[in-house]
């Protein structure tokens, strides 16, 4: 399988040196949205969709004016996924499915590009962004993303073991090179997704940290802000911060055969994407 890494959204939030430790606050730091393109014998998969071109379009109205301010987000076609797949050579419908660390704006906004695409899923994500249960779900996911009917493929927590982690599970119609790795905290329904390239393991950690200073196996930090911004975002405080630890741990005993990342850290992107 050959994997490409996509960045599909660029956001340029305030705070400079409290989000990203490099010098000066009066400045805008940078944040990714770090996608794979996965080419498979049998079609292309995507894992998370960024901002997509409804969110070029209208950016407040499918991403909501809240997000867009906070995340300083001004999304340009050359970035969506759908761009990255068509400049690759490919039609937008081979793109066979999508896999969705889990569903806020800037990891499902895509998704209506690409509508005959199966879309994997926890259930418990599912559940929470397509019928919402209490106001902070009615706020956090935006019920316009999925207005054109995905065509889900839900998973519940019974799985196998990867590395130490728990309820793992293959994909529905995808080879078994492409794992779901639970990592419940920023949602419920977290996910992270396993990929074997055949010359070693990525583990895309979603939205499980945000700094890559947090895998640091000697002196592990993160600047105020992001930790802040961490914690408010956070659905469940204990399985995050576990998982965190467990991502450092893995990160730090199998560095020569799983390599992590997440979803938004320019500096993963950047190393991963050359």
């Amino acid at each position: 399988m050959k994997v490409h890494h996509l960045n599909c959204g660029t956001m340029r939030a305030p705070g400079g040196k409290l989000l990203d430790g490099q010098p000066g606050l009066l400045r805008r730091s940078e944040l990714v949205a770090h996608c794979l393109l996965i080419e498979t014998g049998d079609g292309l998969v995507l894992v998370d969709t960024g901002f997509g071109r409804k969110g070029v379009a209208n950016p407040g109205a499918w991403l909501g004016t809240p997000f867009t301010l906070m995340v300083g987000a001004k999304p340009v076609e050359t970035e969506t996924a759908a761009h990255h797949v068509e400049a690759l050579g490919h039609k937008l419908e081979d793109v066979r499915h999508i896999i969705c660390t889990h569903l806020d704006v800037d990891h499902a906004g895509g998704l209506a590009d690409f509508p005959n695409a199966v879309v994997h899923v926890r259930a418990e994500e599912h559940d929470a962004a397509t019928a919402p249960s209490n106001q902070s779900e009615k706020l956090r996911f935006r019920a316009n993303q999925f207005a054109h009917r995905p065509l889900w493929s839900k998973y519940d927590e019974a799985g196998d073991e990867w590395f130490g982690f728990q309820a793992v599970r293959e994909l529905k119609g995808l080879p078994p090179e492409i794992l779901l790795v639970p990592l419940a905290g920023h949602t419920k329904g977290h996910t992270g997704v396993a990929v074997d390239t055949g010359d070693g393991w990525l583990l895309h950690a979603g939205d499980a940290y945000f700094f890559h200073g947090q895998l640091d196996p000697v002196k592990p930090h993160c600047p105020p802000g992001m930790t802040a911004f961490q914690n408010m975002v956070q659905t469940l405080r204990k399985p995050r911060l576990e998982n965190v630890e467990r991502l450092r741990e893995l990160s730090r005993e199998h560095a020569d055969e799983v390599t992590v990342f997440s979803a938004h850290s320019p500096v993963e992107y950047q190393a991963l994407s050359r």
